[in-house]
């Protein structure tokens, strides 16, 4: 499974098996094809080599054209670039991305201090949460906030504790055998969820078993409903049995075990994948349209995140090859970190976007938002 986020570290390392100029011709690289999105040739990346070495942050004179042409080929034969046409320039691999990112999350210290001191980034940040109150809202603008700052999707996702209790319910017919549930908790979360039933129900029925949830369990925590709606229709053998089970079929569906947290989702920005600088080259219709199917459904973006960030951790991770998980977002990458919210709710932020995507200014920006939801 290919992580990034952390510096690599061992013999084994990718990052070690090249040289400090390799490094630093790689990096060259990778940043002129984020920028422009074109194969890269040893003229084109030759300043910014000697602009590294004028900075002191790589040694020896300036490099000709021939020697990064050298050391290109030697990066191509290890894997670290590849050549789409015989006359053109190289284009970084996964591998070099992987690379690349090691080396900013390396530079963890300085992203931190710059953060503190603030800038355009965490300006632009701060303002764009000024005023927002309760959960909801705040989720909702994370997702915002992520997606306008990187140009890629903004995900935001919350799991409440069991202990969260119900406020209301609504269930609404959609078509034959499908419903939309509305579930809002206590701590303003609101969670819908469009279930899809055995047997259909009509609306009169519907309305009947959200105001049975409503009128009995207001206040309840969500785990509380659960168990008590089973007691209750192991003790009832009337009439009134067949409504407690339509009730307990809606209540499970719409607020599934998952130990007794509901998560809930916000995402934003799916239409910058469509963008020119997210695409980078023509897409076929169909792929597309499975990507932007995939981020659509919230339920698959939750098993993605739970699949790679670790609540426990702190750092910004960079995943790479999502489509290990997820085979219709091959080529995308996922930057995201947990957010510790109010009470025992759990939280994720982060934003999927192209390879291309901007990895300095998106890392801070998935670090800052963490802090910010967690301060809310």
């Amino acid at each position: 499974m290919a992580h990034a986020g952390l510096r690599q570290s061992g013999p084994g390392s990718e990052a070690e098996r090249i040289t400090p100029r390799q490094r630093a011709i790689l990096t060259a690289i990778v940043e002129s094809y984020i920028e422009t999105g074109e194969p890269v040739g040893s003229g084109t990346i030759a300043g910014s080599v000697a602009r590294m070495q004028a900075g002191g942050s790589l040694s020896g004179n300036g490099l000709s054209p021939a020697t990064i042409r050298n050391e290109m080929a030697e990066l191509a034969n290890v894997g670290f670039l590849e050549q789409p046409h015989t006359s053109a320039g190289r284009i970084p691999t996964a591998k070099a991305f992987r690379v690349y990112v090691d080396e900013l999350a390396g530079r963890g210290s300085q992203r931190a201090s710059r953060l503190l001191s603030g800038g355009q980034l965490v300006s632009q940040i701060e303002s764009s949460f000024a005023g927002v109150a309760g959960t909801q809202a705040l989720l909702e603008r994370t997702s915002h906030v992520l997606a306008v700052v990187s140009s890629g999707v903004g995900v935001a996702v919350a799991t409440l504790a069991a202990d969260d209790s119900l406020e209301h319910v609504h269930f609404s017919r959609l078509a034959p055998g499908r419903v939309l549930a509305v579930v809002v908790t206590a701590s303003g979360m609101v969670r819908d969820r469009v279930l899809t039933l055995p047997a259909d129900a009509t609306e009169r029925e519907l309305e009947v078993a959200g105001n049975f949830l409503n009128e009995h369990f207001r206040g309840w925590s969500m785990e509380r409903v659960r168990a008590e709606i089973g007691r209750m229709v192991e003790r009832e053998r009337s009439e009134y049995q067949q409504l407690l089970s339509q009730v307990e079929q809606l209540w499970a569906a719409a607020v599934p075990d998952n130990s007794g947290g509901m998560q809930t989702v916000y995402v934003e920005g799916v239409a910058n994948l469509l963008g020119s600088r997210a695409v980078g080259s023509p897409e076929d219709v169909a792929r597309l349209r499975e990507v932007l199917a995939a981020l659509e459904t919230k339920q698959r973006l939750v098993e993605l995140l739970d699949a790679y960030i670790d609540a426990r951790q702190d750092s910004v991770r960079v995943i790479f090859e999502l489509e290990e998980h997820a085979p219709e977002l091959a080529g995308l990458v996922l930057i995201a970190a947990p957010a510790r919210m109010a009470g025992d709710a759990r939280g994720t932020v982060g934003v999927i976007g192209p390879k291309r995507i901007h990895y300095e200014n998106t890392m801070d920006a998935v670090s800052y938002v963490a802090q910010v939801v967690a301060r809310h």
